[in-house]
């Protein structure tokens, strides 16, 4: 009798890139310079191709001759300074949300979506890219809540505006919930609730009423708050923490 594929292997397989990065490694992009580099091999044979696929599960593994096996998970909360860009490496020598993380002793972690330069609060980052894809995809709906300070006062008119959203290149942008926090002279802060996460939103949508941005701050994700963590600062998740983004 003929030998039956192994779906469950084939459908584990992933790019050797993506392994390194599932494994909590390095980043795929790093991955790919080790390969260019011909530093890695996988059951004994060098690697040529970084869109090679493999199950990281299975499959012998190493850099440098040594194996890599994976890290432990790790979850962390980062109170995001304005300023900083969130990527590992920026060509353009800004400083990075890496740099809050300077002198922990972490496996390597990626941040869960993105925060602009100009916004700050609360990013989550981990190693853990199958919790991450679960919070990014739009079909979790997971809520993100946003304390926003504009460079003019608001009404309740003004807020209706925003609350039936406005198309902006194409694209229909509207918000889950907003309402006013508090006003006075010639600012207001918003809270803003998103539960999808296209480009710059919040900054596009209140642009589009020649409303100004002055501060926009992530201050939950779901029902996880950013609480009183001082910016800058990093912090692991506590097991009652993980469980209000579990998806």
């Amino acid at each position: 009798m003929a030998r039956q594929p192994d779906r469950r292997s084939a459908a584990s397989k992933v790019s050797f890139a993506r392994a390194l990065s599932k494994l909590g490694f390095c980043s795929r992009t790093q991955a790919e310079l080790l390969v260019a580099e011909g530093r890695v091999q996988v059951n004994g044979k060098t690697v040529c191709d970084a869109l090679l696929r493999i199950d990281p599960d299975r499959d012998r593994i190493t850099v440098d001759g040594e194996r890599v096996i994976a890290e432990r998970k790790v979850y962390l909360m980062l109170n995001k300074p304005r300023g900083l860009v969130t990527t590992r490496d920026d060509p353009e020598g800004r400083g990075t949300v890496y740099d809050c993380l300077a002198g922990l002793d972490l496996p390597f972690v990626s941040p869960v979506g993105r925060l602009d330069k100009a916004s700050e609060g609360l990013l989550l980052m981990t190693n853990d890219t199958r919790w991450a894809n679960g919070l990014l995809d739009p079909a979790s709906h997971v809520a993100k809540t946003y304390h926003v300070q504009t460079a003019s006062a608001t009404d309740e008119a003004l807020l209706e505006r925003f609350r039936q959203g406005t198309a902006v290149d194409g694209e229909l942008l509207t918000a889950s919930s907003i309402k006013l926090l508090r006003s006075g002279g010639r600012t207001a802060w918003l809270e803003i609730v998103l539960d999808e996460g296209r480009n710059r939103q919040i900054r596009r949508l209140l642009g589009a009423f020649d409303i100004e941005v002055l501060r926009l701050v992530r201050v939950a994700i779901g029902a996880l708050q950013l609480g009183e963590l001082a910016k800058g600062q990093a912090r692991h998740l506590t097991v009652e923490e993980l469980a209000m983004v579990r998806v």
